[in-house]
């Protein structure tokens, strides 16, 4: 390893997928191997009455270390590690031992919590308190359905995700501050919210101490350390934006005062990011958000579906014997004209797995309107309406915060449809600039980096090299 560079792992779990990814960083060098890759695929487990859907999280775990394994073996002198993976799922633990598979956030469960909670806190009040928006799947809510039916009595310790698996690693339990942010039960200084917990009947034990992003964990446990194999004492565990949106939006090389961004994968979240929060009722009303960013930022958003209406709809067409994959539709779809009809992607009924394709024409045919007949035709409109929440969702931001809004920065996997970057450009007017694609990766191995001392400097710092080292696609409106 050249003096100045240092190398750091990126555990980076998305919805639909994973990746570890090796990276090699410095003052002017920013340099990402992918060690492994891997599908995120939930199972359905009967309970009862009904199939519940789970994360197969030891599954995932086990493709974790493989790819460790793979960088171990190339890089046995690796400086640290770093986890993010989605928000507000969590697996609740005794005695260190995880209590079963972690529920999926789509699965149905979580509307009994939704009542529970509202019957004990106001939506409204909760809204003042953390500004977080109202999704039916916030952890609060499944933390009162737990309470409910006795999982959460059994438990003493609640982890979400990322943090459960830096605990699997190094056998400490903490929570990162940008993820905890999604719970719903942080207050506006970053800590527990007592208060809410109590009221809402949950034990206060359960919930780990705070660290920031940047904060070292711990060494990983020896055992894995040597299996892997690493020399010495192995990696330190970092604690890094362990939101997966809060690492994107360290990477997103963007001037802060006069940029949104849309950091774009299964779901797409559209926002700026700010100092302060914004805790207004017309906030609320447009169901915008306050999480935790990098640095004390504020990440200031909105969530639309996402890509998984176009991911979860090609899968419906291949369980029918369709030969199409996601590529060859956006090729055709690239083709056809500009559908005048659009539907809303943020409609609950796309929310569940399953046939979303006729869910969509469903919507339609509620409002006497024809959907598209082809699956091109399907994914166009998709893109379509995409595009337009997008562009509905940047004005709002604007509106709501008075920031300028010059730019669009779209990241992650939607930086490779170019049919989204230019409809998104077009409904918008303003100007998208596409990329990286690994945003979430990047962010993750900067907290790394400048923890580790291979970086210095501020956010505006670390974006700047991604600037100079990230190859971007510009989308002008037409």
């Amino acid at each position: 390893m050249s003096a100045g560079f240092g190398t750091v792992a990126a555990v980076d779990l998305g919805a639909t997928s994973g990746r570890v990814m090796h990276a090699r960083v410095g003052a002017n060098t920013l340099e990402l191997t992918e060690a492994a890759r891997f599908p995120n695929t939930p199972v359905r487990v009967w309970e009862g009455d009904r199939a519940a859907l789970h994360w197969n999280l030891t599954g995932l775990y086990a493709n974790v270390l493989d790819g460790l394994g793979s960088v171990a073996r190339t890089d046995p002198a690796l400086a640290s590690i770093g986890v993010d993976a989605w928000a507000v799922d969590y697996g609740l633990l005794r005695d260190g031992r995880l209590l079963g598979e972690p529920y999926h956030y789509r699965d149905e469960r979580t509307a009994a919590g939704v009542s529970a909670v509202h019957a004990v806190v106001e939506p409204a009040e909760l809204y003042r308190a953390g500004g977080l928006q109202f999704l039916p799947f916030n952890s609060l809510y499944q933390l009162a359905v737990d309470a409910a039916d006795g999982s959460l009595g059994d438990a003493d310790r609640f982890l979400l995700v990322p943090d459960l698996l830096a605990f699997w690693l190094t056998g400490i339990a903490q929570a990162e501050r940008t993820n905890a942010s999604t719970t719903g039960l942080l207050t506006a200084d970053g800590v527990w919210n007592d208060a809410f917990i109590g009221r809402l009947g949950l034990p206060r034990s359960v919930f780990p101490p705070l660290v920031d992003a940047g904060t070292a964990v711990g060494r990983l446990l020896p055992p894995l350390a040597a299996d892997l194999p690493f020399a010495g004492r192995g990696p330190v565990v970092t604690a890094v934006g362990s939101h997966d949106t809060a690492s994107a939006v360290v990477a997103v090389p963007m001037d802060a005062s006069r940029a949104a961004y849309i950091s774009c994968g299964t779901w797409g979240l559209v926002g700026v990011e700010l100092e302060q929060r914004v805790v207004s009722e017309e906030g609320r009303s447009a169901n915008f958000t306050n999480e935790g960013g990098v640095d004390g930022r504020v990440r200031y958003l909105h969530n639309v579906m996402g890509l998984w209406l176009l991911s979860e709809s090609v899968r419906e067409w291949q369980r029918r014997g369709l030969r199409v994959t996601l590529e060859s539709l956006l090729a055709e779809a690239a083709e056809l004209p500009r559908p005048s009809d659009l539907f809303d992607p943020d409609d609950p009924r796309f929310l569940a797995p399953g046939d979303l394709p006729s869910r969509i024409a469903g919507w339609f045919a509620e409002r006497g309107l024809t959907a598209p007949a082809s699956p091109a035709g399907m994914v166009r409109v998709i893109v379509e309406s995409l595009a337009a929440a997008f562009a509905d969702s940047v004005r709002r931001v604007v509106s709501l915060t008075g920031v300028g809004v010059e730019t669009i920065h779209l990241v992650g996997g939607g930086a490779r449809n170019a049919l989204l970057c230019q409809a998104t450009a077009d409904r918008s007017g303003l100007p998208v600039l596409a990329g990286p694609v690994e945003a979430t990766a990047i962010g993750n191995v900067l907290v790394q980096a400048r923890a580790a001392g291979f970086l210095g400097g501020d956010l505006e710092t670390l974006r700047a090299l991604v600037a100079r080292t990230s190859p971007l696609v510009r989308y002008d409106p037409r």
